[in-house]
């Protein structure tokens, strides 16, 4: 067996075939693979894994030392930030599936029906719904999948215009992916730049917040429409799943006190575990349970766990071939070139700005395109003295507008196919769904305001880098 590199001992740059364009041949077969799928409607992280796999069979032949490559790609895939990521999203997937086992949107969708909301406010009323889903799970897709069915095929009888309506349904999805701290864009984003979670956390309401209330507004203006008959949502009456939103109340004031991310994600599965049962949702059996007849163990808390697994084994995979490219010192000389052009604030955000709307449309995942550019954006954020929230958030919002609003993304494709069905409501076409997305608009529109003028640039709550 060949022994395993020391990691104290210091490795020479790699080198390639073909030079600088066999360096960077894996990640254009990343590239261009990932797109494709995108393209064609992948389903979820797993669809990628092989694209990242012939992207590193790629990296080995045309490497020159393909031991040294191999060690390379082992370093990228166990670095720190990855098995932190990796937990807090197995973590995140258990109490998304604990709160949505809980009957928390069944609640919230009672609680805004029994308020008689109509027409544009049955809008607004829909995005809030969403919100709040979102931000207590951490998932734009699941709010997606949970919320679109119940909130949508309502809008006939509640004078709502169905593009505006599922407009704010993808709009109050793309909130919670943005704040939440359990999101994986907002774990990536603050991981990537060093930052601490709460922190990050708090200083991207000043973004979000604007858009949210310029998203509203719309939506009550121009959400209505004309004819048909008030009415309430067939929803059994269930006021006592609202006592769920204590759960990521909890989540999110333990992190914004800096309480560490681990900390706060099992505190908030403990207490959701307690209050499910208490209200009667579930039992001890339904949180994990044994399949005797098929010899598998069965339970929520598996549910959640393997929610995890597609991007966990995706972002472990493309670390790896992140750390290829950094062996071939390319980042290095990517950074210096953009130090010299980036020397001021302005100028290093517009880029980090430019480098991750990039990533983004190029492979089409949000979370993808954060830790392809994060590295990128530390580096460069740091040397012209901006700080890591600043940085984390700026990485955050690009990500959480384009994906919400092309026709090509996921996200969107995904709420157009839910408005198929959907009794008296018209089914709707992706570019129609992304263009009332007025939230991701806003939000895009906040962040570039914010680079041109330097608002939010300094935060007094946090440490910066002296230019």
């Amino acid at each position: 067996m060949v022994p395993l590199r020391d990691p104290s001992e210091p490795t020479a740059k790699l080198t390639f075939f073909g030079g600088v364009g066999g360096a960077l041949a894996p990640f254009v077969v990343f590239l261009t693979g990932i797109s494709w799928l995108g393209l064609a409607g992948a389903p979820d992280e797993t669809g990628f894994w092989p694209i990242v796999l012939l992207a590193l069979i790629a990296g080995l032949g045309l490497a020159h030392d393909r031991s040294a490559y191999a060690d390379a790609v082992v370093d990228g895939m166990s670095r720190r930030l990855v098995m932190i990521m990796v937990l807090a999203w197995i973590l995140a997937g258990v109490l998304g599936t604990l709160l949505r086992e809980s009957g928390l949107v069944d609640a919230l969708v009672w609680a805004t029906s029994v308020m008689g909301v109509s027409g544009g406010g049955y809008a607004v009323a829909a995005f809030l719904v969403c919100v709040v889903f979102s931000v207590a799970t951490g998932t734009s897709l699941g709010t997606l999948l949970v919320c679109a069915p119940l909130l949508y095929p309502a809008g006939a009888a509640l004078h709502a215009d169905p593009a505006f309506l599922m407009g704010a349904i993808i709009a109050g999805a793309t909130f919670g992916d943005n704040v939440s701290p359990i999101s994986d864009t907002t774990i990536a984003s603050a991981t990537t730049q060093e930052a601490d979670l709460g922190g990050v956390v708090r200083s991207r309401l000043r973004y979000a917040l604007p858009a949210a209330a310029i998203a509203i507004t719309v939506f009550g203006i121009f959400g209505g429409a004309q004819g048909g008959a008030t009415v309430t949502l067939d929803i059994s009456p269930d006021a006592a799943g609202l006592t769920m939103l204590l759960v990521p109340a909890l989540v999110l004031t333990l992190l914004v006190r800096r309480s560490h991310l681990v900390t706060g994600l099992i505190a908030g599965i403990v207490t959701a575990a307690v209050l499910g049962m208490v209200l009667g949702r579930f039992g001890v059996g339904d949180l994990i349970g044994i399949d005797r007849d098929n010899f598998i163990a069965t339970g929520l808390i598996l549910d959640g766990m393997r929610r995890a697994i597609g991007v966990s084994v995706f972002t472990i995979l493309l670390m790896g071939l992140v750390g290829g490219v950094e062996a071939a010192g390319l980042l290095d000389r990517l950074i210096t070139w953009i130090r010299q052009k980036a020397a001021q604030a302005q100028q290093a955000e517009w880029w980090i700005f430019g480098s991750v709307t990039a990533a983004t449309v190029l492979t089409t995942h949000s979370t993808v395109a954060i830790l392809t550019v994060g590295e990128l954006a530390k580096d460069v954020g740091e040397a012209a003295g901006i700080g890591a929230y600043r940085r984390a958030n700026i990485l955050d919002v690009v990500v959480c507008t384009y994906p919400f609003l092309l026709p090509f993304f996921i996200p969107v494709v995904l709420a157009a196919s839910l408005t198929s069905g959907a009794g008296d409501m018209p089914r709707l076409s992706p570019w129609n769904v992304g263009v009332h997305n007025v939230h991701s608009w806003a939000l895009l529109v906040v962040i570039i305001v914010a680079i041109a003028t330097g608002w939010g640039r300094r935060d007094s709550k946090e440490p910066v880098t002296p230019e």
